[in-house]
């Protein structure tokens, strides 16, 4: 990584091993995307009701979390997908807006069609 500046002397930085990484398009951008979506609506479905599972966290540094709360288990999961990270801050906005029913509103975000709705089939 380098800084430069353009002829009007504004600094643009360069990214050295860019051409390295790749990028993924057309289908196998979108079956990643929808596993990446029902991979997080799977984690959640299961936290749901009165028979809800709880979820143990570990953290980085070992810290351990026992939860079933949907807006507790998105917040110290590490998402690294972009639909993965959409549905952590509906979550958020969720929580932030209404206090309740993060984990119901990702479960019906991130299922497909006819997969919605908090029971598993």
């Amino acid at each position: 990584m380098s800084l430069v500046f353009d002829e009007y002397g504004r600094p643009f930085i360069i990214i050295k091993d860019q051409g390295s990484k790749s990028r993924l398009k057309g289908l196998p951008a979108l079956k990643a995307n929808i596993t990446a979506a029902r991979s997080v609506c799977q984690t959640l479905r299961s936290s749901l009701g009165p028979k809800g599972m709880d979820k143990i966290l570990v953290s980085g540094d070992g810290e351990v979390c026992v939860s079933n709360d949907g807006a507790t288990i998105l917040e110290r999961m590490e998402v690294q997908n972009e639909i993965a990270k959409l549905l952590v801050e509906l979550s958020r906005s969720q929580d932030k807006e209404i206090g309740d029913g993060t984990t119901g509103v990702v479960v019906m975000a991130g299922g497909g069609p006819g997969e919605g709705g908090p029971h598993p089939p």
